[in-house]
């Protein structure tokens, strides 16, 4: 098996470690994962230094505050009309400090990529990240790697010009099974168990289901996260996501790869061997030790997060998934199956039905039902060795317009 993220596999960066801090870009600084990033490099400032941010220009204020605090070479926003309000920030805040560079534009992110630095963290939420994340591999950089969707839209194209061990995977599962995977060779390997809070859902039946209102579905019980991924979360299809992600990551069959729903989300994934044996990684639900694990690998940060308190009781739950009331999961399986422009479709639909969803113009029960239609339709995806960014972003093109017009209807 080649593997893409494997601890078992070093890749050596086109830039090496200097003898200072290491050096980083973030993409999408002012999001979840990004400032939980920025929070770990400002309390290890012996070992990160940061040389560049974007963001999609939204929070130019916390943008500009970032970039002067960390004193970043260059900073760019997604958002042409977000530029002259990033200047005037910087300028208000400098303070006599340099002003950075600013980029600007749809393309900022994928030259910020590609730049010299050791590591790429790309937290950007959705398929614009994948120009990024390509830009980053081709240019020699270890991709840490929040943005799962770049790499489900354009797995083959991730595959085939990232190096073994290039991808250090941030999301907690994939991070989870990352180092659960150190525990044994390839061929012990016989599953992985990926793990699933359930949501705010997770006992309800799909009758139950019906009436769910979009603050309900907001209402996660053990993570804070943006809106798309908080509803993915709640529907499951984050988890048939995150599916697709480990099988791209770890070359281990979708029938090899299983789901358990598991509340506490103190165990983040875990792997089953061949003899028995089955490695868990478990850890309070905070995403700086992921993203801590993914900026120095192979080093570990110390005091990224806080571990498990073993002085106080505890009780960890799991539970079989309901494939019933979330049929996600077994849909991504499919989809992930399928391969080429599928994995692209199933992804534009579902932002685009969480968006009908969130404005009061989709049930929640629709959401992955209205995805099932949209996927049915397409049909037949464009060829796995043949695809194209363009096919990529073609596919994603069709699949909004129509899960907006099924949406509507």
């Amino acid at each position: 098996m080649t593997s893409l993220a494997h601890p078992h596999l070093r890749f050596s960066p086109t830039v090496a470690d200097p003898s200072g801090p290491r050096e980083l870009v973030i993409l999408g600084s002012t999001g979840s994962i990004g400032t939980q990033a920025i929070d770990v490099v400002l309390r290890n400032p012996d070992r990160f230094r940061v040389v560049a941010l974007s963001a999609a220009g939204g929070r130019v204020e916390l943008l500009a505050e970032q970039a002067l605090r960390l004193g970043v070479h260059t900073v760019a926003v997604a958002d042409p009309a977000a530029e002259p309000a990033l200047r005037e920030a910087l300028a208000a805040k400098a303070a006599g400090r340099a002003l950075p560079a600013v980029l600007a534009g749809p393309d900022a992110a994928t030259e910020l990529a590609a730049m010299e630095c050791h590591s790429v963290l790309n937290g950007i939420t959705g398929s614009i990240g994948l120009r990024p994340t390509l830009a980053a591999l081709e240019a020699g950089r270890v991709l840490v790697l929040a943005n799962k969707e770049s790499l489900i839209v354009g797995g083959p194209l991730v595959k085939a010009v990232a190096g073994p061990g290039q991808i250090v995977p941030v999301d907690s599962e994939h991070a989870a099974l990352f180092q659960a995977l150190a525990g044994g060779t390839r061929a012990e390997v016989r599953k992985l168990v990926v793990t699933a809070s359930g949501g705010p859902f997770r006992t309800r039946t799909r009758e139950q289901l019906a009436g769910v209102t979009p603050q309900d579905a907001l209402a996660h019980p053990t993570w804070a996260m943006g809106p798309v991924v908080t509803i993915n979360s709640a529907t499951l299809v984050n988890k048939g996501l995150e599916v697709i992600e480990a099988h791209l990551l770890y070359d281990v069959p979708f029938d090899r790869i299983e789901v358990v729903v598991h509340p506490q989300s103190v165990v983040h994934s875990m792997v089953e061997f061949t003899d028995g044996s089955t490695l868990a990684q478990a850890s309070p639900p905070d995403m700086r030790m992921p993203i801590a694990l993914g900026l120095g690998w192979p080093d570990r940060v110390p005091d990224a997060a806080p571990a498990c308190d073993w002085t106080k009781a505890a009780t960890w739950e799991f539970f079989p998934l309901d494939d019933e009331a979330f049929p996600a999961v077994e849909l991504a399986r499919e989809v992930g199956t399928l391969g080429g422009t599928a994995p692209a479709v199933f992804n534009a639909a579902n932002e685009e039905c969480v968006a009908a969803f969130l404005k009061g113009g989709l049930p929640f029960t629709g959401i992955v039902d209205t995805v099932a239609k949209v996927v049915s339709e397409h049909g037949v995806p464009a060829a796995g060795t043949s695809l194209t960014v363009e096919d990529v972003l073609h596919a994603e093109d069709w699949a909004r317009a129509r899960a907006r017009e099924l949406a509507a209807g």
